[in-house]
């Protein structure tokens, strides 16, 4: 029996037509993946099914309701967790859980629920102040209240950890009930076998829909598999990495943290964390939400003060220069940072200036940027407007429009499609090979084995350092999320 069925189903927004006569069927009782780039038509076909959106042609049939005109009705049943989960920060995580009880009208017995999410000792935290992994649990929480007979989340797990990734999918499986059918909505191509069913949608049409072990055995493979259904992906060189000018460097290590630390109260969100990073070195920061990679970013790049130790870029002391030492850096933020309501253009023109570019010269490297970045239609349009992965390649315009020597990217592919991805790493290891220091954070872990080396963080510390082979030799690991799980699993016994 299934729960959805979809039959040469229609949006358009304007000239853009963001599902295309598109049909699908959903089996009761089976989770199933809607895999897709940003843009693809996942969040339009998820708002179409639950009727918060109306089709321009084709028919939907849900758990035999008709979602344009028979809403009220359905929205009984369903569960909808959408991408910016509507949890209320300055309210505890139990304040949280009452007020969505009240609103579905069910009784507030929330024991099982906090244990099996591990909430239990964070009741009285506010929800605000939990990790990304944490507020997910919640949101997830908040949304399996009442049973629902179907449930639609809309990329729970994006800008999460493995563990967190890995607790998300066991906690669906383990709280819903066998005839509870499961939409779930993912751009990590890795989350694939974890799905009894995998669709792959691009571009509006449905590219794949099938059991993903049929497509391919292993999430590598599934990943390349899905690649080529989209159009593959052709590695050209690196017209950013081509025009950026190097600089004469003749110091061993171009990043320094020396024993850094980072007090709130009696909680250390940064311990004792030291590293050198070599010029050309790519060195990324892994490890779970809230292990304190953000902070340390943020101080070494003289965005929060150390409670205790230093950081240096290119020699100087970001405690004693901090403005000398910034110059020498380029940032990309975790979340978009640019101005919304800026265009194109004018944010690089504002970061132009304040990096020190001369204004005589800045009109021209702008037009430069613009060109090598690939954002000469988009150049007027507002930065808001624009796609997730045009807005990740704006910042990281911004971020290198000085032609700086050391480069800091923070989760710089988080929630961004795969074919963008593959494209970022290109620019990002082509930069290297031209002497960029490059310090990363990511939660995909194919991404790590970009890596020269790797620092593992986990409460604050760093708990295991070495290239991506010696990380999963000594985990005793064939791949980096093992390596990563591994290692987390044993610094805690």
């Amino acid at each position: 029996m299934d729960t959805v069925k979809i039959k040469n189903l229609t949006k358009k927004f304007g000239s853009t037509i963001a599902l295309n006569d598109l049909s699908l069927n959903i089996e009761e009782g089976k989770i199933t993946g809607l895999i897709g780039a940003d843009g693809s038509g996942k969040t339009t076909l998820l708002r179409t099914v639950i009727g918060l959106l109306f089709p321009d042609s084709g028919e939907i049939s849900v758990l035999g309701f008709n979602p344009s005109t028979q809403k009220e009705k359905l929205n009984s049943y369903i569960g909808y967790m959408p991408q910016k989960f509507g949890l209320y920060e300055d309210l505890t995580v139990i304040e949280n859980l009452n007020l969505y009880a009240d609103l579905k009208n069910v009784p507030h017995d929330f024991e099982k629920m906090l244990e099996f999410t591990s909430l239990s000792p964070f009741q009285d935290r506010l929800a605000g102040a939990l990790s990304g992994g944490m507020k997910q649990k919640l949101g997830l929480a908040c949304t399996l209240l009442g049973n629902p007979k179907f449930l639609l989340l809309d990329e729970p797990s994006v800008g999460v950890d493995p563990i967190s990734r890995r607790d998300l999918m066991q906690m669906v499986r383990g709280m819903i009930s066998p005839e509870t059918t499961v939409l779930w909505s993912t751009a990590y191509l890795d989350e694939a076998h974890s799905f009894d069913t995998a669709v792959v949608i691009d571009k509006g049409k449905i590219i794949y829909e099938g059991k993903p072990h049929d497509l391919a055995k292993t999430p590598q493979e599934f990943e390349n598999k899905v690649i080529d259904l989209m159009g593959g992906y052709s590695k050209t060189f690196s017209e950013i990495a081509e025009n950026y000018v190097p600089h004469n460097i003749e110091m061993e290590c171009t990043v320094i943290a020396d024993k850094l630390e980072k007090k709130y109260g009696n909680f250390y969100a940064v311990k004792d964390n030291s590293f050198c990073i070599k010029k050309g070195e790519i060195f990324g920061l892994l490890g779970p939400n809230g292990a304190g990679k953000s902070t340390s970013f943020k101080m070494m790049c003289g965005l929060a003060k150390p409670t205790n130790g230093t950081a240096s870029i290119m020699g100087i002391d970001i405690r004693k220069d901090p403005e000398k030492a910034r110059s020498n850096l380029g940032y990309m933020a975790q979340k978009f940072s640019l101005y919304g309501s800026l265009t194109v253009r004018q944010n690089l023109e504002f970061f132009a200036a304040a990096y020190g570019i001369n204004y005589t010269q800045r009109n021209d490297k702008v037009e430069e940027i613009i060109r090598v970045f690939g954002l000469d239609e988009y150049s007027e349009q507002k930065s808001e407007k624009l796609p997730l992965g045009l807005k990740q390649r704006l910042s990281m315009a911004c971020a290198l429009i000085h032609n700086p020597p050391v480069l800091f990217l923070d989760e710089p592919t988080s929630g961004v499609d795969v074919i963008t991805r593959r494209d970022f790493w290109n620019h990002i290891t082509s930069l290297s090979k031209k002497g960029v220091t490059i310090l990363v954070t990511t939660h995909f872990m194919d991404e790590a084995e970009y890596c020269d080396r790797i620092s593992l963080f986990y409460q604050g510390k760093t708990i295991a350092i070495g290239t991506p082979k010696q990380l999963k030799e000594q985990a005793k690991a064939d791949d980096m999320e093992t390596a990563f799980i591994n290692l987390i699993k044993e610094s805690e016994n």
